[in-house]
């Protein structure tokens, strides 16, 4: 991974953007977007920018790029035509270390800028670290069709609630799992439906319940792996390896599958070669119970297909006699 992907607040923040053309405007859109304070430099300037110039919305300076414009800046982005220019805003820029973007030159930038799915506040970043923005811009049409606006209000109810919810669930486990249950209930379909009104209803009354919603009990997932390609997996299992707590995975599980579970879940190797058993199968399944009687969401992460020189059904069979809920 070439780039760090973070969120950068920019409200009201001095950004600058060198050139004042088509390109740069589109940057500036951006830039104001995020209610940064965005000052133009450029000898000319486009009939877009100059209308927001007489707006008294961007600073403009009409003058070429020099070192002194660069003072008290937050972050830069270089969009002249002039490769010489750019050239210079990059290293002057760098040399400050204030974060640099030259347009459509990679090899300039300390950081690029992404395609981006807006349903603010939830915002969804796509890079492809410069090598093919086009794919990007494709992938983020993709993923517009696919996430309805109605996410963004969910986020927006959330955040009212988050403080009322630490204070009503002070165990960061107790919060997760009443935020997945909200995430994954009737709350959430309401606002799908633009029952906005009714979901604020139903999760005031939701904390207000004496008994917690989620159930304390654990649960085991047995989630077969396949040949290695996570393109294979299904979206359920994907669902429940981000719901984990706890993995426990074989030698022959991909890394870039074990690289999909919950970064935050523990990770337990309980691979197997011949003559050479990291756990014997009988403590797998008894660890199994354990955990889950501890109140932990578990997955048994295995290579191929769980039932097929997998011993899934041993592990099944433990769960079963422990009244352990679990799913396949």
């Amino acid at each position: 991974m070439k780039y760090l992907p973070i969120f950068y607040d920019l409200s009201v923040r001095p950004c600058l953007v060198v050139g004042a053309g088509e390109i740069a405007a589109r940057k500036v859109r951006q830039l104001r977007k995020a209610e940064a304070r965005v000052t133009v430099i450029a000898p000319d300037i486009c009939e877009e920018l100059q209308g927001l110039v007489d707006n008294k919305e961007i600073h403009y300076i009409a003058e070429r790029f020099s070192a002194e414009i660069l003072h008290d800046k937050m972050l830069v982005i270089a969009a002249t035509n002039d490769e010489e220019v750019n050239r210079q805003v990059s290293e002057l820029a760098k040399a400050k270390n204030i974060p640099v973007n030259v347009v459509d030159n990679p090899d300039l930038c300390s950081f690029i800028m992404p395609s981006i799915v807006d349903r603010d506040p939830v915002q969804i970043a796509i890079s492809t670290g410069g090598a093919s923005p086009v794919l990007a811009r494709l992938l983020r049409a993709r993923l517009e069709t696919l996430i309805p606006a109605s996410y963004g209000r969910l986020a927006q109810l959330m955040g009212k609630f988050r403080q009322h919810v630490r204070q009503r669930y002070p165990k960061m486990k107790e919060r997760r799992r009443f935020w997945e249950h909200i995430l994954q209930g009737p709350v959430a379909e309401m606002m799908y439906a633009g029952q906005d009104k009714a979901a604020l209803n139903a999760l005031e009354k939701t904390l207000e319940e004496e008994v917690p919603v989620f159930d304390k009990a654990g649960e085991v997932y047995l989630v077969g792996a396949g040949p290695g390609d996570p393109d294979l997996l299904t979206f359920r299992a994907l669902r429940l390896m981000q719901q984990a707590e706890v993995v426990l995975y074989d030698r022959l599980v991909a890394p870039a599958i074990v690289d999909l579970c919950r970064k935050d879940a523990e990770r337990i190797y309980v691979g197997k070669k011949r003559d050479q058993h990291t756990l014997p199968q009988k403590e797998i399944n008894q660890l199994l119970v354990d955990l889950a009687k501890q109140g932990k969401r578990v997955l048994r992460l295995k290579g191929g297909d769980p039932f097929i020189f997998g011993r899934g059904g041993e592990e099944i069979d433990l769960l079963s006699a422990d009244n352990i809920p679990f799913q396949v």
